[in-house]
């Protein structure tokens, strides 16, 4: 057969859809075993240790956050692999050495439970810093078991509040009451699986009895809340998502709703002490102002609800300008904005909206804020490169920086170069990418260019000792792709390459590989590329649409059945990013790209490995099962590896992500040491 008729109403794979049945695991495992024989080498066991060294050591920087006297950090290593919730003083962290007082144990609590538990975050209220909700996800999936935990006696509540599995959202109301979403029962959770309803629940009373607040519909992707504790402006605040990117707000006050009147499709909403923030994802004009998608806006909070629009611009972006991220301090806005890729940060003072340039920063390409205390004036910003590893910048509002951590260097970066290229693409548009590669490179040599091109998700370039170890020192070069579909150039870049404009992703990433070739950075046969997640479908559509662009590809935890990653996990939330294949007006622009329905028999193929975790509950394992099986039945060269527990990261601990990382590298530097 020439291809797979996307009209076809029988799916021979289907049955690998069933996550954790007996004939599904059997296939998987009948795979696995094949994929280790061939590339689990002692090559490979070099690169493993290698990355484990990487990731486990304590020459890391502890990352933190400051709640009260103390700064809270979660840690993994070789001898706690599932992680250490603890917490220090500042004075503590400032030495090599600091003292740390371990709250949680994960791994000693998982042998205690004889649960193979995975952390996945604490909630403790504040301001008063008593109680915590721990969220414990079982294998590392997007759904988790909620537990109450005492901050004082370090012991989990006897009869607290307590949640089974489920991808539940829960918040402090006050010291005895919490705001919940969850799974209460039939037609409680929306068609995306996250929870559509609600509820205020007081200690002491059975789930059953909680109070319902708020409901969304089945169809939207979630509804829920949230409690503003911060004393003199106690809010709460719910809404719906009505899809992935368009956001109905409210204020609740007792039982009355008082909508937030900003544009559903706003980036961000937020709401500081008095201040309302509003990051615009489209154009919106206010009486005879229309304010330009990707500006900053701010207004006092209390008066916007009321009905005045004064509205002042913090943040405009230009032709090379997007907003980045932000945070607060109590007194300071904190603002990051990417020039052509590379991180600015501004403080800005509230009222005047005055924005002065951060001094102190070293030179860098890469600078996020890693924390920020917004009840008093201290922040972390961490900065990085390519090459230079992570340092860790403690400011307040009145002083300078301070470094106050640094990690190490993983590999010899002194004769690693960085260079950043933009080449045109099938339209026109200037695409940026980033060349990293030895100085000494003597000819085209094995290139792996990453990319992931969706839900406005900027790729900005930071150090990876695992990358630098397994790639950069073996003499491989490494390219970072910034194509439309991310948010490296604002929400415009974004846009531009949802449902109908998804080709531009494709079209840019190709627009890429071609321009290594043709400045002989790299040739087709030693050229590989990986992606994940969405970027797992850029692989997928690499692979079919065009195959004789690579060497190599490796495809991660990927959605590659179009035709039915709406009906799969949280596939429904991504509607508005792709579009509904049961509309027949969308099929028609999903089908030409979708890569489970375009698999050609008489087209060449590069080798692919295929790798994902059963225990992702966000993109359905079945995606990378039933492609893996309709490429063997056309006689394709394909790899699979599932890990049997790891969430949609692939991975529950540092040694599955070396394992992970290992098996990568060990097939790509196989597939592209030579020309084929």
């Amino acid at each position: 057969m020439a291809s797979m008729s996307s009209e076809s109403a029988d799916d021979p794979y289907l049955w690998l859809e069933d996550v954790t049945g007996d004939k599904a695991l059997d296939w998987v495992r009948a795979r696995n075993e094949p994929t280790r024989a061939e590339f689990c080498d002692a090559e490979f066991e070099t690169m493993r240790t290698e990355a484990l060294q990487v990731l486990d050591t304590d020459a890391r920087i502890p990352y933190v956050r400051r709640r009260g006297d103390y700064l809270y950090d979660f840690w993994r290593d070789a001898t706690n692999p599932r992680g250490l919730w603890r917490r220090t003083t500042l004075e503590s962290y400032r030495t090599d050495t600091p003292e740390w007082d371990v709250l949680i144990d994960v791994d000693a609590l998982g042998r205690a439970d004889n649960r193979n538990w995975v952390w996945a975050g604490a909630d403790v209220i504040e301001p008063e810093l008593t109680r915590a909700l721990i969220n414990l996800s079982p294998g590392g999936s997007d759904a988790v078991v909620v537990r109450e935990f005492d901050m004082l006696t370090r012991e989990f509540v006897a009869d607290g509040f307590e949640l089974p599995e489920a991808k539940s959202q829960i918040g402090w109301d006050d010291p005895d009451t919490v705001l919940v979403g969850t799974d209460f029962g039939p037609d409680s959770m929306t068609e995306s699986g996250y929870p559509r309803i609600l509820k205020r629940w007081r200690r002491g009373t059975p789930l059953t009895e909680a109070e319902t607040l708020f409901e969304g519909e089945r169809s939207d992707v979630s509804a829920g809340g949230s409690k503003d504790r911060t004393p003199g402006f106690e809010r709460t605040f719910v809404g719906r998502s009505l899809d992935f990117w368009n956001r109905q707000r409210y204020e609740l006050r007792g039982t009355e709703l008082i909508p937030i009147d900003v544009p559903t499709d706003v980036s961000s909403m937020s709401v500081h002490r008095e201040w309302l923030l509003i990051d615009l994802r489209s154009d919106w004009t206010v009486g005879d102002t229309t304010y330009r998608a990707g500006s900053l806006l701010a207004a006092n909070y209390d008066e916007f609800l009321a009905g005045a629009r004064e509205l002042t611009v913090v943040f405009e972006p230009d032709e090379h300008t997007c907003l980045y991220h932000y945070a607060w301090t109590r007194d300071r806005l904190l603002v990051v904005s990417l020039a052509d890729v590379a991180s600015r940060v501004e403080i800005v003072t509230p009222g005047s909206w005055r924005r002065e340039p951060l001094a102190g920063l070293p030179e860098s390409t890469n600078t996020v804020i890693s924390a920020a205390d917004e009840t008093g004036d201290e922040f972390f910003l961490d900065s990085s490169g390519f090459t230079a590893p992570s340092r860790l910048l403690r400011g307040t509002g009145s002083g300078g920086l301070e470094q106050i951590k640094s990690a190490p260097s993983f590999f010899d970066a002194e004769n690693i170069a960085v260079e950043q290229y933009f080449v045109a693409s099938q339209d026109g548009t200037s695409i940026p990418y980033f060349v990293v590669r030895p100085t000494d490179t003597a000819g085209p040599a094995p290139t792996l260019l990453y990319g992931y091109g969706g839900f406005e998700t900027s790729n900005t370039p930071g150090y990876s000792g695992v990358l630098g170890r397994l790639w950069l020192a073996r003499g491989g070069t490494y390219v970072l792709a910034n194509i439309r579909g991310g948010g490296e150039y604002g929400p415009a870049w974004h846009t531009q390459a949802m449902r109908e404009g998804r080709h531009k992703v494709a079209e840019d990433f190709v627009a890429v590989a071609d321009d290594l070739v043709r400045r002989g950075i790299t040739t087709v046969g030693r050229l590989g590329a990986q992606g994940g997640s969405n970027g797992g479908l850029l692989m997928g559509i690499m692979l079919t649409k065009y195959p004789e662009k690579f060497g190599a590809l490796v495809c991660s935890v990927p959605l590659l059945d179009m035709k039915r990653y709406h009906l799969l996990l949280a596939g429904a939330s991504w509607v508005a990013e792709y579009g509904d294949p049961d509309n027949p007006d969308d099929w028609a622009f999903i089908s030409e790209y979708s890569p489970y329905q375009n698999i050609s028999a008489d087209r060449e193929y590069p080798p692919i490995l295929m790798t994902t975790s059963t225990r992702d509950d966000r993109v359905h394992p079945g995606h990378a099962r039933k492609m893996t099986a309709a490429l063997e039945a056309t006689g394709h060269r394909v790899w699979y590896y599932e890990n049997i527990e790891g969430g949609h990261g692939g991975a529950a601990d540092n040694e599955q992500l070396a394992f992970k990382a290992a098996l990568s590298y060990s097939f790509l530097w196989r597939m592209l040491r030579t020309d084929t």
